[in-house]
């Protein structure tokens, strides 16, 4: 028999909360046996359970059930204890007047709703098989790298498929709704919101506030009026970033700082402080001084990109966009006043797909979304099916798994699956965990 175990109140509390949402689960899906009986002794027949609500209020709206001759419409609450219902405050809590039924693990007290009315009662222990709980609890509770790693297999391809899918869409309209935020204060200028956003991305992990920082700090309609001049864009780039502060040796980042002193004054434009640039624990191309310039590059290639990748259909052309180079001067440096061996400082492979992952299928899901226009999705989706798979340590592990990854859209969902669901032990809310438990549902 299931026990309710005694734990410390903390561990007690998350366990009858895993253990209600259990119960919840059961009930949805039928999950039970079929001679139901009130605590009163009357037969119980379900003819629908409900629509389950994550929101405050019962736990099953719209349920119909026949209990004796009388056919009930109304809502379900669910509690692992009866007094659970005086715990929560529903006796006198209006929104729960229309409960038909409350379905409990244990019937330890009866209860009353705000109108004084008592509710039937339905026990559900012994009412659905032991390994069903026995697996959902070993899911909880093992400590591998997800909980199903040993289950996994059993669930057919197809339907790990169409779940990954799912999954992928859910993230992209996460994701776009995130970038939202910079389009509103934008005044809907989608081509301002996706240059904050781009410069963010090439800031990546470590730089990516003091890149944010710098596009807010230089709007974008300034630098589109220097198209033609990299060597402008590039000056306002490191003037506004404060890396043109220090006193230097070469010519070139002289020049820089000349002519920002010129391009400050015309535009009032202010610097940043140089410490909020991390150089430490970087890979040299990675230095945001490479990564400043490659940025100005593709700005001085097309200051209305956005607008170019709404106008580019094939998957390949749009990504021959991000196909720039830092300037000449940092071929042979990382760093302002430091020769370092001689190569050409390309946006690289990786880098342009981060870019195309993170930033731009993303606003073409934010632009989908507020134009109504799905043809933009499909291109996000498109882009995503036409880009390598990520190769990163989630991705590794899945591979191990036995779930690989062909295209960054399988990978994009594989990432949203483990961060999600899986870390978070959702097996409840994951189509996997819930095929993996109803297969325990019998005996």
């Amino acid at each position: 028999m299931i026990a309710l175990r005694y734990f410390s109140s903390f561990v007690k509390k998350k366990y009858l909360q895993m253990f209600e949402a259990f119960l919840h689960f059961i009930w949805k899906y039928q999950l039970y046996s079929t001679s139901l009986v009130t605590e009163a002794g009357e037969p119980i027949s379900v003819i629908s359970p409900g629509i389950h609500n994550r929101d405050s209020g019962p736990d099953f709206t719209d349920a119909r059930i026949l209990i004796g001759n009388t056919l009930w419409a109304g809502n379900v609450e669910i509690h692992v204890k009866a007094s659970d219902w005086n715990l929560h405050g529903h006796s006198t809590d209006k929104a729960y007047s229309n409960v038909i039924l409350h379905v409990v693990y244990e019937d330890n007290i009866p209860i009353y709703d705000s109108n004084g009315r008592q509710l039937d009662a339905l026990v559900m222990k012994g009412k659905f098989s032991e390994k069903i709980y026995h697996k959902y609890y070993y899911f909880l509770n093992n400590s591998n790298w997800i909980p199903c790693e040993k289950d996994i297999h059993y669930v057919p391809p197809e339907k790990i498929r169409l779940w990954l899918e799912s999954l992928l869409i859910s993230r992209m309209e996460r994701k776009a709704n995130e970038l939202k935020a910079l389009l509103e204060p934008n005044l809907n200028d989608f081509e301002e919101t996706f240059y904050q956003a781009l410069a963010a991305n090439f800031g990546f992990k470590v730089n990516q506030q003091p890149f944010a920082m710098l596009a807010r700090m230089l709007p974008l309609q300034i630098l589109e009026k220097h198209v033609g001049s990299q060597f402008q864009i590039e000056a306002m780039l490191f003037g506004v970033s404060g890396l043109l502060s220090n006193n230097f040796n070469d010519n070139y980042p002289n020049r820089l700082k000349k002519e920002f002193e010129f391009l400050q004054k015309k535009y009032g434009l202010v610097s940043m402080q140089a410490h909020l640039w991390k150089f430490m624990r970087l890979r040299p191309p990675n230095f945001p001084t490479i990564r400043i310039s490659q940025f100005a590059a593709l700005i001085n290639k097309s200051s209305r990109l956005f607008s170019a990748i709404i106008e580019t259909d094939d998957p390949k052309s749009l990504i021959s966009l991000f196909d720039v180079s830092a300037a000449n001067y940092w071929n042979d440096h990382f760093t302002f006043d430091k020769p370092s061996p001689g190569q050409k400082k390309n946006l690289g492979t990786q880098a342009i797909d981060n870019i195309l992952i993170n930033t731009v299928t993303q606003m073409l899901f934010l632009y989908s979304i507020s134009t109504g226009a799905e043809q933009y999705r499909d291109k996000a989706l498109a882009l995503l099916s036409a880009i390598g798979p990520e190769s990163n340590s989630i991705i590794k592990k899945w591979n191990i798994l036995g779930i690989e990854s062909t295209n960054a859209f399988d990978s994009q969902a594989l990432i949203e699956l483990k961060n999600r669901y899986c870390k978070l032990k959702r097996c409840l809310d994951c189509s996997i965990g819930l095929d993996l438990l109803k297969m325990n549902s019998k005996g």
